[in-house]
């Protein structure tokens, strides 16, 4: 039986690495091992950088948030603590975004915190 070497599959699989590997450096765009290794090494910071993303925005409506909160005179955690006494249940990403845009309304759910806390 003669030895099967792939032909139009292997090529196919090859071309696939190849054309992900656009717009790499050198041999790591043009050398097929070189490649895979790339392109392979690539899909797991991608991976890896999906979940930071999330990571990194929930980090910055902390901060935007934090930062509103102690122009108001209160402390982040204070400022959460009261929100879910009184019952509030916003996000922190839409806090951040009143924190942002509409400071008056922040302003208001920071009395409402501050109020909810002392009671």
């Amino acid at each position: 039986m003669p030895r099967a070497k792939g032909g139009a599959k292997t090529r196919q699989r090859r071309n696939k690495v190849l054309k992900r590997a656009k717009g790499y450096f050198g041999g790591r765009r043009k050398l097929y091992r070189t490649a895979a290794e790339t392109v392979l090494r690539a899909g797991a910071f991608a991976y890896r950088g999906r979940k930071q993303k999330k990571r990194r925005a929930r980090s910055l409506w902390i901060i935007r948030v934090n930062a509103a909160c102690r122009q108001l005179g209160l402390s982040y955690s204070a400022f959460m603590s009261g929100l879910k006494k009184a019952g509030i249940g916003l996000d922190r990403k839409i806090l951040a975004e009143l924190a942002v845009q509409d400071p008056t309304a922040f302003a208001k759910l920071a009395e409402t915190a501050r109020a909810a806390s002392r009671a």
